[in-house]
């Protein structure tokens, strides 16, 4: 258990071996011998090691780490091995506090997915995908409206929802797994709510299309056709925009992504995908977006989403008597005042934390 938590950790934190063993106070021989089992710390060496890598002693002391199973990234192919890693710890020690909360329960809190029913076995073409989406709202009863908050849908049916502090030039979107059979999304607290958005059902498409794709079409476009039908359906843009258009404002593109929650250039290209524009009017403006600028930052971005369900577990947990407050404290990495301060909602800044 030792050593799998302490390469993770090391990982986590960006550290070298070289640089671990500074801080700790011992040879770099020492550090690779403790990662590969060959010789365990003693308590005083474990303490070092916790405080040298921000994390609690009890954690090398956990049941086996979990591990990401079928990971899919949203992330850019320049994204390096090392800060990848560091991404991958942030997300399992968000994992296992969850999934550790939620043990405690004595019925499980959040339902299992499971991949609506009656759908094709074999989709031949990107346009099936439009009707498949219209299947998934329906069979989740969204009907056609706008989703206000995608979190929640996604944690209704059983996908839980995780966000890390990334800054925007990490290269990294998201991504989608499996980690003991559960299925987890991660997004970055970094982007704008509709770049989340699209992330979240990008994954989403993924799981919905395994296995049913023909061998000649690309996964990757297909979940993309996916997110888009299922945040803005063909019927609601035909109703907003009409079926056939010579020109198109700007502002309508932002009042849309404003009402739906889906990029001005998502929306751009689901014009294009339904025949609502042609392809070089599409180019012409995808053109228009790099001069202004609008191809990294679009105007008046959307609000983030705000995942909020582990902590509403933590409270539930505590109401009900199946934790501490010490422990729902620990679980928000919180020192246990500020966390009371929160609990009673005392002060000004207390859901800063």
């Amino acid at each position: 258990m030792i050593t799998e938590r302490l390469v993770r950790a090391r990982k986590t934190s960006g550290l070298s071996l070289r640089a671990l063993a500074d801080s700790v106070g011992v040879s770099q021989t020492a550090i690779n011998k403790y990662e590969k089992g060959l010789l365990t710390p003693d308590s005083t060496m474990l303490m070092k090691l916790a405080k040298a890598l921000n994390v609690k002693a009890g954690y090398f002391l956990r049941p086996n780490p979990l591990k990401l199973e079928k990971p899919e990234y949203r992330k850019k192919s320049s994204l390096s091995k090392k800060k990848l890693a560091m991404i991958e710890g942030k997300i399992l020690n968000k994992i296992e506090q969850r999934l550790e909360l939620e043990s405690l329960f004595p019925q499980p809190p959040v339902p299992k997915f499971v991949v609506p029913k009656d759908l094709p076995g074999t989709i031949e073409s990107f346009d099936e995908i439009e009707d498949i989406a219209k299947t998934v709202r329906n069979k989740w009863d969204l009907g056609l409206n706008p989703i206000p908050e995608l979190v929640d849908v996604l944690e209704s049916i059983g996908i839980r929802v995780f966000e890390i502090e990334e800054s925007a030039d990490s290269k990294f979107d998201g991504l989608a797994a499996t980690v003991n059979g559960y299925h987890i999304i991660v997004i970055s607290k970094a982007w704008s709510g509709d770049r989340q958005r699209f992330t979240m059902a990008h994954e989403l498409g993924h799981l919905i299309l395994e296995g049913r794709l023909s061998c000649d079409m690309d996964e990757e476009r297909a979940s993309d056709r996916f997110a888009g039908a299922f945040l803005l359906p063909d019927s609601a843009l035909y109703a907003e925009l009409g079926e056939y258009r010579t020109r198109l404002e700007l502002r309508e593109l932002l009042l849309l992504k404003q009402e739906y929650g889906i990029s001005m250039a998502g929306i751009l290209y689901r014009a294009k995908d339904l025949g609502v524009i042609k392809p070089h009017y599409h180019k012409s403006l995808v053109i228009e977006f790099s001069k202004r600028g609008w191809r990294k930052n679009e105007p008046e971005p959307y609000a983030a989403e705000n995942p909020h369900h582990f902590e509403q577990l933590i409270f539930h947990a505590l109401a009900e008597g199946y934790i501490s407050e010490s422990k729902a404290a620990e679980l928000m990495d919180m020192p246990q005042m500020a966390f009371y301060r929160m609990r009673m909602i005392e002060g000004n800044n207390a859901a800063s934390y």
